[in-house]
């Protein structure tokens, strides 16, 4: 192709100094034709083809091609053919003799075509998306995956982000806890992607099954819903396009905190902050165009949703309920009785009837038992025998007195001394466990080996009066031998014999 200055210089001696098409080709070195097509554009067209390319060796393999291209848009992405691939399955398999040029070329051309176009879209305040996202961390030290809780609200660009251990129907209700607390109302509209924890099945006509779970969450705050087609994540493109913003510019490098309410805390000043950008597109800050939003946000219940999975099921007979892959520890008392789970983020709480039998920090492990050592106490009562291999109380952390107090206590008074130390542990159940240290400690050093002497020393700390011990109930006290007063030995001390 001729440069812009050749078409100037030819242009200008043919139409201004007056110089033939004839002269001009031989001047300047080019052919006649060429002139011509110069005289008759001020810059160089570039190259039309005229008709489409003809491709005899590919033409009777395109239909190949073309099911190749729409049998992949059911797998995913990466396991979909390549060029390259098409051109060895075309060579390999129905004999096709041409090049790989021609494939790749036509491929291209028919992606090109089938590639998905989009309308610029306007939001309208008041209106919200939400999506997960994940990425890795630290936290406490360890590294763990994060999932990120996100809402965004289009129409001012302004967003709230909230990390979780794991994506679970929990975080997903908590999430939306946490944003509408943030944000101060209840968005009029929240679209989503078809995620199981919102969706149980999407029926024939499109319309969406919602699980128990997300209608309880939307009776509760009385946002429509809305969800985007099926592997479509461009239909919620604001809040995607947070999901990104917030790995690249929060979570890059990787977080180091020591919980996740210390990252969660420092992840809402970064929405806050963020607040002050302006966008580009718009004269104003996202916090000034989140005030329309605001205006429009329906007003938050008088409490917000229990977000928490609820699971009924029964206690097995070692006093243990499975959730989650997980098992926690119930009061022996409640052993075969049904109960019911109810699994928060970081909490999972067990009740049965009406009442709280059980509280424990959430496991995100696989198979782990979880044990309240104070649930087994009164069945080691009974079982002393068990004391020395119950799992429950295996790295049970204690002060370093209570272990001497046990080993006293069995030594002195063997299988009983046992029972008397599981009914120490067992006054854990009622009173704090400073007064039970200091009590032991002070037991300890009285000498005073036994249950009835803690309990006593216990109350007494409680009560702020001082100890009255009964030394004829404790033996292994040192006795002191007190002999009655004679007059002679006051005799003695006066005439100076005692001395």
């Amino acid at each position: 192709m001729y440069s812009v200055d050749l078409y100037a210089r030819v242009r200008r001696a043919c139409h201004v100094d007056g110089m033939s098409a004839r002269a001009a080709a031989r001047h300047f070195g080019i052919d006649r034709k060429t002139v011509s097509k110069i005289l008759k554009h001020s810059i160089p067209p570039g190259y039309q083809r005229s008709g489409s390319p003809s491709r005899p060796k590919l033409d009777a393999f395109t239909g190949i091609i073309d099911q190749i291209l729409q049998d992949d848009k059911r797998v995913i992405k990466k396991q979909r053919h390549t060029s390259k691939r098409i051109f060895e399955r075309l060579r390999d398999e129905h004999g096709f003799t041409g090049k790989l040029t021609i494939v790749s070329d036509y491929v291209r051309a028919k992606k090109r075509r089938t590639q998905e176009v989009f309308v610029p879209l306007s939001h309208a305040p008041g209106h919200a998306q939400v999506d997960f996202g994940e990425t890795l961390g630290f936290i406490d030290g360890i590294e763990c995956k994060l999932h990120y809780f996100a809402m965004s609200l289009p129409h001012s660009d302004a967003f709230f982000m909230k990390a979780y251990p794991a994506e679970t129907t929990e975080a997903f209700c908590d999430g939306h806890n946490a944003a509408f607390a943030f944000f101060g109302g209840v968005p009029l509209s929240i679209l989503y992607d078809n995620t199981a924890i919102a969706v149980a099945k999407i029926l024939g006509d499109g319309k969406r099954q919602r699980t128990r779970i997300f209608s309880e969450l939307q009776s509760h705050y009385l946002f429509e819903d809305k969800f985007g087609r099926p592997g479509k994540g461009n239909d919620k493109g604001n809040v995607e396009g947070v999901i990104g913003f917030g790995r690249r510019n929060f979570l890059v490098p990787a977080p180091r905190f020591d919980s996740f309410d210390d990252l969660n805390a420092w992840l809402e000043q970064q929405c806050l902050k963020r607040q002050d950008d302006i966008v580009r597109g718009h004269s104003e800050t996202i916090g000034e165009r989140l005030m329309r939003d605001l205006d429009a946000l329906m007003a938050l219940p008088a409490t917000p949703y229990d977000a928490c999975d609820k699971v009924s099921t029964r206690a097995t007979s070692i006093s243990m309920v499975r959730y989650r892959t997980n098992d926690y520890s119930v009061p022996v008392a409640f052993a075969h009785h049904e109960v019911q789970v109810r699994g928060y983020v970081h909490e999972v709480v067990i009740g049965c009837g009406t009442d709280v039998i059980a509280r424990h920090a959430r496991s995100y492990g696989r198979a782990d038992m979880v044990f309240d050592p104070i649930h087994f106490l009164p069945l080691l009562e009974q079982k002393v025998g068990a004391l020395d291999q119950a799992a429950p109380l295996q790295g049970w952390d204690l002060p370093d007195e209570f272990a001497m107090l046990h080993r006293l206590l069995e030594a002195r008074m063997g299988k009983p001394g046992k029972r008397e130390y599981v009914q120490v542990l067992r006054l854990l159940e009622t009173f704090e466990m400073d007064h039970i240290h200091g009590a032991v400690r002070q037991a300890l050093d009285l000498g005073a080996i036994g249950y009835d002497a803690v309990k006593h020393l216990v109350l007494c700390r409680i009560e702020r009066r001082p100890p009255r011990l009964d030394l004829e109930f404790y033996p292994f006290l040192p006795k002191a031998l007190v002999e009655t007063t004679k007059a002679a030995s006051y005799c003695a001390l006066l005439s100076g014999e005692a001395a």
